[in-house]
């Protein structure tokens, strides 16, 4: 069956993918999942789905921003193909059509983040030519009184 990438932009349509991302995000609901992505939609996510079907086999999700660092790009917050569907080219197609939206959006670059536990998918993205350009570093704060 072919595959076909389109943009889910109703919130049923998030509910529906909401098992693939939670593959990604085991910590959160379906619903909660659903929620998160329908609040960010408002600030400029946006979730590419690669679909087989009617059934949803990849995901990603991404903004285009500028920043000083790196000009205008396309940022993957999310990357994720469903277990049963991997190594099957599905990640390649989809990230191959990220890499086509940026161009078309006259990006000058795509970028993402990676848990450092994720080595399958390090050597899906050094595959892809990327490269490993920084280390990033984060903080998490207590909002306790």
């Amino acid at each position: 069956m072919e595959l076909q990438y389109i943009h889910l932009t109703t919130y049923s349509s998030l509910l529906a993918a909401a098992p693939v991302m939670q593959q990604l995000r085991p910590h959160d609901s379906l619903e909660k999942l659903a929620n998160k992505m329908h609040t960010q939609m408002k600030s400029g996510y946006r979730l590419l789905a690669a679909m087989q079907g009617e059934q949803v086999v990849a995901l990603a999700g991404y903004v285009i921003n500028e920043k000083l660092a790196w000009g205008k790009h396309l940022y993957i917050d999310d990357l994720v193909t469903v277990d049963s569907a991997r190594g099957k080219g599905i990640g390649d197609g989809l990230m191959e059509a990220c890499i086509q939206i940026a161009k078309e959006q006259q990006c000058e670059s795509l970028h993402l983040d990676s848990g450092v536990q994720r080595f399958n998918a390090h050597r899906f993205y050094l595959r892809k030519r990327m490269a490993i350009a920084s280390h990033h570093f984060a903080l998490t704060l207590s909002h306790d009184a």
